[in-house]
């Protein structure tokens, strides 16, 4: 395997040499919740509550498409079975651009997925929703 699919198995994936991942960029979580705002017409944080997006808690760690009681796309459970789990790294990088994102993993240009959202363009905006979200969906 060379060493540019490597470095692009690792930004997909959140994958690490020596199984550590780093650290987030520090996010300012009051922010992160009015970021939410946009999120929760379709996701809660609620466990066994899902809507049109399923329930988001305990999310990180989760294997892409793999929430029992909520009907994901096949493309969503196509990247699970790919190796498709929430991290912190997966996590940003998916809400930045979402159905490129799962694309990239299923190998297409682009994925059909239920999530209709385009995604959040800040870089601060991602990184204060991933701050709220890491201690909100414990």
């Amino acid at each position: 395997m060379n060493l540019l699919r490597i470095v692009m198995m690792t930004a997909i994936f959140g994958w690490a040499w020596g199984g550590d991942t780093p650290p987030a960029m520090a996010g300012d979580p009051a922010a992160g919740e009015k970021v939410f705002n946009k999120c929760k017409v379709c996701h809660t944080l609620e466990a066994g509550k899902n809507k049109v997006g399923p329930s988001l808690h305990e999310l990180f760690g989760r294997t892409a498409g793999t929430l029992d009681g909520f009907k994901f796309s096949n493309d969503m459970k196509e990247a699970g079975a790919k190796g498709l789990v929430w991290s912190e790294e997966s996590f940003v990088s998916y809400i930045a651009d979402p159905k490129p994102f799962i694309g990239k993993i299923i190998g297409e240009k682009s994925a059909t997925t239920k999530m209709v959202f385009p995604g959040l363009k800040k870089q601060k905006d991602r990184d204060d929703l991933l701050t709220y979200l890491k201690e909100a969906t414990k």
